[in-house]
């Protein structure tokens, strides 16, 4: 079993920075190597939509709006993802999810993170 926590979620200003983190758990009998790791995001009456993601080469994606804003990046060792948002707007405003992939695991998700941004 492999548990996904973040971290970071809060209420902040227009215009103000987060920082969310996400750090992987499992027994020490489990082997966890993640090959990609992503953050998504569900906003009120929307459907959850990719915000940036990044392999364990180093690749990034991010969604359009998130672009020059947001900046993913990862910690192999701690296997542990984080998403620095600056420039927050109000249609930021999500619950933010974590998500991990491993070839022996599959795919992992966090409950979740809120963030809003208050105008």
């Amino acid at each position: 079993q492999v548990q996904l926590v973040e971290s970071g979620g809060g209420l902040v200003q227009a215009g103000g920075s987060l920082r969310l983190s996400c750090a992987a758990s499992a027994a020490s009998s489990v082997i966890f190597t993640p090959t990609s790791m992503a953050w998504y995001r569900q906003g009120p009456g929307k459907q959850r939509e990719l915000v940036a993601s990044i392999t364990n080469g180093g690749y990034t994606n991010y969604v359009d709006s998130a672009k020059g804003r947001f900046t993913i990046s990862r910690d192999n060792g701690k296997n542990t993802v984080y998403l620095q948002m600056n420039a927050l707007k109000p249609d930021d405003t999500a619950v933010y999810y974590c998500w991990m992939y491993s070839v022996r695991r599959g795919q992992n998700w966090g409950k979740g993170t809120l963030v809003t941004v208050s105008s």
